[in-house]
């Protein structure tokens, strides 16, 4: 698939002109991401809009927190969440424009859980997602914000497992998380697909449960359990060390093919291919890891 530069000499008067109202049968799938910032682009609300944008899908962002890496102190994390105020009225603005009862011509009833930061805000978004009539809700659970002081992690970790988790449809966990929310410790394929098993039984979610690279052996192996469905994704690994942004593009990408219709198993498929894809073609910087880069199955 090759990519070509926008050319906007190209756009002439009549391209400007609004669609007729018979053209919203072509209206794109919207999915919405309910994430923190992360200011070098590689994670975050920037990686799944990125993602979206990929697949196809018409991506909105509801920023919970700003992170930025300090360089001065072994690249932690500074975390500043946003006001409550300010992310329900984020939430209130988008299921307004694109909500159940919005009249849009594409209903948003997919959304991606990243990054919430504190239990205040898991508070306003579990409200939210309450009321919203989400048909699908991925949660990428991220269980700890590097830097963050470890009671108001913990406290984070907790209100997460109580009140977001129970809401989800389709949780991505990485080997720290799926340890975390199963309980089992994981050191193999075997013990990765128990951990998957355990998370279902917990939450009722679709499960991807991701081993990447921090399992031994030349494949990065993620494992798919829904309940009735145990599958394997296995792809040769590409380095041996993590990268920024691949497990926020994984669920990114498991929503968007979600918003476009295809089952839960064949999304974490999708997905896998995505981000193996964006990981080989990786952005290398100044900080010390580098990024998946969305445009790296073109």
């Amino acid at each position: 698939m090759t990519s070509t530069a926008f050319d906007s000499a190209a756009l002439t008067a009549s391209d400007t002109v609004a669609a007729p109202a018979s053209d919203a049968v072509s209206s794109p799938a919207v999915a919405l991401t309910i994430a923190g910032s992360e200011a070098t682009g590689g994670a975050g609300a920037q990686a799944d809009l990125k993602t979206f944008q990929e697949l196809g899908v018409f991506g909105i962002a509801n920023l919970t927190c700003i992170v930025s890496f300090d360089p001065k102190d072994n690249w932690n994390h500074r975390f500043v969440p946003v006001d409550q105020q300010v992310i329900a009225d984020q939430l209130e603005a988008t299921t307004a424009a694109y909500g159940a009862a919005s009249g849009a011509a594409a209903v948003l009833d997919t959304v991606k859980i990243g990054m919430l930061g504190s239990p205040a805000t898991i508070s306003t978004v579990a409200a939210a997602l309450a009321d919203g009539q989400f048909a699908n809700v991925v949660l990428d659970p991220v269980l700890i914000c590097k830097g963050q002081e470890p009671g108001h992690a913990l406290d984070t970790d907790q209100a997460l497992k109580a009140h977001i988790l129970p809401l989800a449809t389709f949780v991505t966990p990485n080997h720290f998380e799926a340890q975390s929310l199963s309980g089992l410790e994981i050191t193999d394929v075997e013990s990765l697909k128990a951990a998957a098993v355990r998370i279902h039984e917990i939450s009722g979610a679709a499960v991807l449960a991701k081993g990447g690279v921090r399992l031994v052996g030349p494949d990065a192996v993620d494992v798919y359990y829904d309940g009735e469905t145990l599958e394997v994704l296995s792809a040769p690994k590409v380095g041996e060390v993590a990268v920024s942004g691949a497990g926020c593009s994984l669920a990114a990408a498991v929503t968007a093919e979600l918003a476009k219709g295809a089952t839960p198993l064949a999304a974490a498929r999708t997905a896998k291919a995505f981000v193996t894809a964006g990981i080989r073609n990786r952005v290398a910087s100044g900080a010390p890891f580098d990024a998946l880069w969305q445009g790296g199955p073109r």
